[in-house]
Formats: C-alpha cells, structure tokens, sequence
C-alpha cells in the first residue's frame, strides 16, 4: 500500500506524468551529474531521475516514505538515501567539488522559505535548483520592482541567485491537491554577492528596514540612517518607496549607511 500523505509535514504528492515528464525535461539530467532530491515522496520524480543518474542523493524525513522508497526503487545502489531534515542537513558534504551540486525537489510549503535561505548557506556546492514551490512564493522570487510581489524576499534572494520560473502547475496533479496552483522555478546561485555590498549584513538589515515600513518613502523609513541628500546622491529619488527599488538600489544605499537603529519615524 502506498505511504499517506501527513498534513503535519504539508506533504502533497506529483502524480501527473504529463508534469512530471516537464520537469525532468526543465531539469535536463545526464548521468554524470551530483543530484540530491529534497524529499523524495513515493518516487514520482526519483524513479524518472534514477532511470538517467549514475546516483541520486534523495533526502527524506518521513521514515515511511523513505522505507517506500528503499522497496521501489532498482536494487542497483544508485539511491543512496539520507534519512532526515533538510532543513538541517549539510548539502555541501554531498558535492564532489565547488559548484557541483545540482538540486531538486517539491519543498513542502510550510518551510520553502527557510528552505531557500538554507540552502543559500550552501551555495558554493551548488550549480543550479529546480524547485517546486508555490506559485505566491515563486512570484515573490521572480518578481520585478513595482509589483505587488516584489518584496523582502525578492531582494535577498536577488543578492545570491539568478531565478526563474519554468512552468506553472495545477492542483490536480497533486495527491492530495493543495488549495494552491505551483510554480517551478529554477535558480543558479553565486558565491559572491551578485552586485557590489560592502556589508551584508547592513544590507540585510536596510532591506527588512524599508520593506517593514514600505507604505513610507525611503526619506522617512531611513531617516536618521540616511538624509534626503545622502540618498539622492546615490541617483535614488528619497521620496521613491521600497518596492520601487532595483536590487542593485538597495546595495548602494546599504553602502553608504552605518549600523542602523530603530525607526525613529513615531509616524
């Protein structure tokens, strides 16, 4: 009998054989290639992957579905299973040499976030993801400056990873069909940053700064950080608010700004 999904885990599982032939096809495996999968489920895109793979990493916490998986798949050993939380698991222990590792997976929706930001740790051992998320969480990624999507996470992101979106997918190719639609999107991270930041820290900070305020022009967010001046020297309009703002705008402002404080905007 096939494992049940568990709620507790937001386990929805690819049954579609129209999708999943999509995805491995966006993925593009050859078999030289170093592949985890994070959560393998009952095998829809593991079995398709071990077809081409030499060996295929396949990181599962369910201990039913990881036993599933150890009776469904070839007994040649191409599967080496890693039983346990991805969220804690060290991706980089899996790559041969910088760069290498290539990711795959449907993250459940409840961590996609830390899961992102996780796997960004790691990000010297990785060559490129293809990962199901939700179709809000992909927009949010992908999304362009002046969009009601383009936000916080868009802009971290942004600093590691070149994102895109493959393919949309719909409820029904899930067992048991989620309540939202899915996105594939495929990212390449980089080591460096992806534009110039000379803290990234303070960057972090300025970003969560405007983007907690961002009905505020960055004249008021940043106030006592920034003057109007300061930030128009960088070519920014002080009066423009956050989610106007390029990647690339956060970083020159971060750059010339010092520890940051509280708001002391009381508006």
């Amino acid at each position: 009998m096939r494992p049940r999904a568990r709620k507790s885990l937001g386990q929805h599982f690819l049954h579609d054989p129209a999708v999943i032939d999509k995805l491995v096809a966006s993925i593009c495996p050859r078999p030289e290639d170093c592949m985890v999968e994070i959560g393998g489920g009952r095998g829809a895109l593991t079995l398709p992957l071990l077809q081409t793979l030499r060996a295929l990493h396949v990181i599962e916490i369910d201990d039913h579905l990881a036993d599933h998986l150890a009776r469904v798949a070839p007994k040649t050993g191409r599967l080496i299973l890693h039983r346990g939380d991805a969220l804690k698991f060290d991706f980089s222990s899996l790559s041969p040499t910088p760069a290498s590792l290539r990711v795959v997976g449907n993250l459940p929706y409840n961590i996609s976030t830390p899961l992102l930001f996780h796997l960004l740790q790691h990000r010297a051992a990785i060559k490129d993801m293809h990962l199901m998320l939700q179709k809000e969480v992909a927009q949010r990624v992908t999304a362009a400056p002046g969009g009601k999507d383009y936000g916080r996470l868009t802009v971290m992101l942004a600093l590691w990873v070149q994102a895109e979106t493959c393919f949309e997918i719909g409820p029904g190719a899930f067992s048991p069909a989620p309540r939202v639609r899915s996105m594939v999107v495929r990212m390449r991270p980089q080591v460096e940053p992806r534009f110039h930041v000379t803290d990234v820290d303070r960057f972090t900070e300025l970003v969560a700064r405007t983007f907690s305020m961002r009905r505020k022009t960055l004249a008021r967010s940043l106030k006592g950080c920034l003057s109007r001046e300061q930030i128009a020297s960088v070519e920014i309009d002080p009066g423009a608010r956050p989610e106007t703002l390029h990647p690339e705008e956060f970083a020159k402002l971060s750059n010339l700004v010092g520890p940051l404080g509280p708001d002391s905007d009381p508006d």
